[in-house]
């Protein structure tokens, strides 16, 4: 996938028709392809960054409609943009800071006011639990920026987090800076809200017979006792192990059990089922 293009429908690899859904799945698509935390290519990180750049504009109706306008130029264009105005191309000549200085919200300089800027963040399952800093780089039409960010542990997705004063400067000070947290998919959790739900594989003896096993929580190693007469499917409720709340109760951990069998046997391990079968009067099946 290349990641000079500066065609944001390229890409996210979708037409320029393209429904606000079909944008959507072709960010989640690429998004879980192309995540640092999941693809060590060199270029991954770059290639995610363009990946959310692309999205943030085309999925946000106003920016979309301003980028399919004005194309790279954009970000010149105030908010308050009335889509029935004719495109700089068709100006007659003007210069397109000519024809922004036009529009409401510009001081006789041709200078804009302050701004709130929209940036989305991907966060691992594992930094939306513990949150803390981290560097974020933004693309403005004042250059690339970085900046240090204080992320709340316990962010859901979804969550809005406001940073005052890191958004565009204008003739009236700084606006602000909106971060619009998302979730990368993970391999072993699942999210819903603040809950957590993880599947544990345990032994067919230690389902039977019951056992105290160690699992990975994104807040560390926990042990959870798994009761005698385990089925696989079973939920055990860990309270408070989900995502952390600031104020208030933390959400739960789920551990969702998983019966595994060992692929191969050696002899005296076959014989041992082999004896447990003669034995055994239960049915599975009844």
């Amino acid at each position: 996938m290349a990641t000079t293009t500066t065609d944001y429908y390229q890409v996210l690899g979708v037409e320029r028709a393209a429904s606000r859904d079909d944008i959507q799945r072709a960010y989640r698509k690429l998004a879980r392809k192309w995540h640092p935390d999941v693809n060590q290519d060199p270029g991954a990180e770059s290639t995610f960054k363009r990946i959310n750049e692309a999205y943030e504009v085309l999925s946000d109706e106003k920016k979309r409609t301003r980028y399919d306008r004005f194309g790279e130029n954009w970000r010149q264009v105030p908010e308050d943009y009335d889509p029935d105005t004719p495109p700089a191309a068709d100006l007659g000549g003007f210069d397109l800071n000519d024809f922004l200085r036009g529009f409401q919200g510009f001081d006789g300089f041709g200078q804009m006011p302050a701004r709130d800027v929209d940036a989305e963040i991907m966060l691992s399952v594992e930094d939306a639990y513990t949150g803390g800093r981290r560097t974020l780089t933004l693309e403005t039409e004042a250059g690339v920026r970085k900046h240090e960010v204080n992320i709340p542990a316990g962010v859901t997705d979804g969550q809005r987090i406001r940073l005052a004063g890191l958004g565009l400067s204008g003739v009236n000070g700084k606006g602000d800076l909106y971060l619009h947290v998302r979730i990368a998919p993970h391999h072993r959790y699942r999210l819903d809200g603040r809950d957590i739900t993880m599947t544990v594989p345990i032994a067919p003896w230690e389902a039977a017979l019951g056992a105290d096993v160690t699992v990975d929580t994104p807040g560390g190693p926990v042990e959870v006792k798994v009761p005698a007469g385990s089925s696989s499917g079973r939920r055990l409720r860990l309270r408070g192990r989900g995502l952390p709340r600031p104020r208030g109760t933390a959400g739960d951990l789920y551990a969702e059990l998983k019966i595994v069998v060992p692929k191969q046997l050696s002899d005296a391990e076959r014989d041992a089922w082999q004896q447990l079968a003669a034995a055994s009067t239960f049915t599975a099946r009844r």
